[in-house]
């Protein structure tokens, strides 16, 4: 059964919550907790806002947006892996995520190159 993407972003945004809660409390790590907290749920809400959007142009800005916020979110899980050591669990979580990311930035960008040919 394949998941939609609305869904598919949703679920992408918990489970980036629910790593982040395992990250140290070390002060480096609050930016980053606060900045993928942030870009993970946006690209998800603007995604959302785009299938509610008024024409082309309002559709295309919002999946933009969640394209942008997509890439931050792969940054800082980048970013995260490069700068911890962790236990093999979470590591394998930390990689999943990235992957995930990656796909959904993939699918994003196809979304907007297309709607951009379309207008």
């Amino acid at each position: 059964m394949d998941i939609d993407l609305a869904e598919r972003l949703f679920l992408f945004a918990v489970r980036v919550i629910k790593f982040l809660r395992l990250l140290p409390n070390d002060p480096e790590f609050n930016n980053i907790r606060y900045q993928l907290s942030r870009s993970s749920s946006s690209s998800g809400a603007n995604y959302e806002e785009a299938q509610a959007a008024f024409s082309r142009a309002d559709f295309l800005f919002k999946i933009d947006i969640a394209l942008k916020e997509m890439r931050e979110s792969n940054y800082w899980l980048r970013l995260t892996s490069a700068t911890l050591s962790f236990e093999r669990a979470m590591e394998e979580e930390l990689l999943i995520l990235i992957q995930e990311s990656t796909e959904l930035k993939n699918i994003l960008g196809k979304i907007a190159s297309s709607t951009r040919n379309n207008i």
